[in-house]
């Protein structure tokens, strides 16, 4: 498994950069499915700490418990893949200038 989150970190952003070389109409796909994911990711980590904050519960136990959530792990997880892809963007256009 952890070959396969390691492999994954670094082919999928690689992928990513080819597709939205080839077919310039999957850029903005990349970034509007990051900007929901970002809306998503931020609700649901402020929704968990604003009920352990008005149950008054102990934080460290029960913030954990966000990790449960799939939604939430699906999205941070294409939030790391699509920082690492922006950054080879970013990498590429810096690359060409010089």
């Amino acid at each position: 498994m952890k070959l396969l989150i390691i492999l994954g970190s670094i082919l999928i952003p690689i992928a990513m950069f080819v597709v939205q070389k080839v077919w310039m109409k999957w850029r903005i796909y990349f970034n509007v499915v990051a900007v929901m994911s970002t809306v998503i990711f931020g609700e649901i980590a402020a929704l968990a700490i604003y009920e352990i904050l008005k149950d008054n519960t102990v934080f460290m136990t029960h913030i954990h418990a966000i990790f449960l959530n799939p939604l939430f792990l699906i999205t941070g997880a294409y939030l790391g893949i699509y920082f690492l892809y922006r950054l080879m963007c970013l990498l590429y256009e810096e690359r060409e200038l010089h």
